[in-house]
């Protein structure tokens, strides 16, 4: 993508953050670098942490937001910490609805390369590291974490969250017919408390029917509220996509005119398999980036301001690099 409208830009009021343990020396010189409608910074003789940098910066001459380069993460240690940084940035700006979407099986997996059970079970674990690291001890108490159904609840308990001060729910609670698919509804406003900040609702794809949940959820008692929602590992790209038909699923089909716009999607990575493959990879504040890895490094082959759909990816972003 060709460069634009560079300028070189005085009086930025900067802070790099960094994972820990990890050394972060002073920049030099920089300049505003325009990609289109994505202002970022170009920076010179500068030594910055070995993993990631996270850069945010405000001009007192624009009010355009500031984009970030953030590499494809090494490995998930690595990736919570993007996450992490991503989801505190959002809130900042003051998102209310997020999305955090990765693949569990492997960095480079795609959707079905390992076991429905396990990928949550993963989910699960990683999940729990993550709100270790983004959520104070004292918010501990006030964040409830929902998962599909009360079975899980238990499990999370006696495994990836036992002694956590988390508050755990469920969304959804099996009924004698869940082999029909049919699951008993679960009233949303009697399972929040006054005292709750932050939902985060864990892997809500099994049945079709916990992201109609979610959406009540976040109907009920986000909305029109100083509460957060983030919606953890959700597979919400088969609404986006279209992968429930919408005669057979007309409700879930509406999600995606009607509450799938309200959503930021603070941290993403999706994998795309055979010769001509790649990622799509975003992590806020920044814009979303087509990567292939060539001799174990990543390379940028497309980048643009909004999400481009997973067609457009597959078809024709990455057969014509």
């Amino acid at each position: 993508m060709p460069l634009s409208d560079t300028s070189t830009v005085s009086r930025f009021q900067i802070t790099i953050a960094s994972l820990p343990n990890q050394k972060v020396t002073r920049l030099s010189s920089f300049k505003s670098v325009k990609f289109g409608n994505v202002r970022c910074l170009k920076i010179s003789e500068a030594k910055i942490c070995k993993n990631h940098n996270l850069i945010r910066s405000f001009a007192e001459d624009s009010s355009a937001p500031v984009g970030v380069d953030v590499p494809f993460p090494s490995d998930y240690f690595d990736l919570l910490g993007q996450a992490k940084k991503a989801a505190e940035l959002a809130l900042e700006d003051g998102k209310q609805l997020m999305e955090i979407e990765f693949p569990t099986a492997g960095l480079e997996s795609v959707p079905g390369d390992g076991e429905g059970g396990t990928e949550m079970t993963g989910s699960m674990q990683l999940i729990r590291e993550f709100c270790d690291s983004f959520i104070n001890p004292e918010k501990a108490s006030r964040t409830r974490i929902f998962f599909p159904e009360a079975s899980e609840v238990e499990f999370a308990r006696k495994s990836a969250f036992g002694g956590a001060s988390f508050k755990l729910d469920y969304l959804t609670k099996p009924s004698i017919f869940e082999d029909f698919g049919f699951v008993s509804k679960v009233k949303m406003a009697d399972r929040v408390k006054p005292e709750d900040e932050l939902f985060l609702v864990a892997y809500p794809y099994f049945n079709v029917n916990e992201m109609l949940v979610v959406e009540e959820l976040y109907r009920e008692a986000v909305e029109n509220t100083a509460r957060k929602m983030i919606i953890f590992n959700g597979e919400i790209d088969r609404i986006r996509t279209g992968y429930y038909p919408s005669f057979f699923y007309p409700k879930l089909a509406a999600l995606a005119k009607s509450f799938l716009p309200k959503m930021e999607i603070v941290y993403y990575i999706h994998n795309f398999k055979g010769q001509k493959g790649g990622t799509l990879f975003r992590c806020y504040p920044g814009s979303w980036k087509v990567l292939r890895k060539v001799n174990k490094k990543y390379i940028c082959l497309h980048e643009q301001e909004a999400m481009p759909s997973l067609k457009t990816v597959a078809l024709e972003i990455l057969p014509s690099a």
